[in-house]
């Protein structure tokens, strides 16, 4: 399976920011599943609750590894 997973700078985690834009002093880039379904709920992991389907990791500086709209080639199949 070949998978292009995206770099997103400024993670867009729920140890995330729920800040409105413009108060934030760093890039932070879009959720694609948020532009693409026009909305601002998902995150890509929120504490004690949920990891998203897409997130495929983190990098040094808050980079998330994501691979929206494709299968996470990481996801366990058990």
């Amino acid at each position: 399976m070949n998978t292009t997973i995206r770099k997103l700078d400024g993670a867009n985690m729920d140890i995330d920011l729920a800040t409105p834009a413009g108060r934030i002093q760093w890039q932070q880039d879009k959720c694609p599943w948020n532009e693409a379904t026009e909305t601002n709920e998902h995150r890509c992991a929120v504490k004690n609750v949920s990891i998203c389907p897409y997130f495929c990791g983190i990098e040094y500086m808050d980079n998330v590894l994501c691979c929206y709209p494709n299968e996470n080639p990481l996801k366990s199949t058990e």
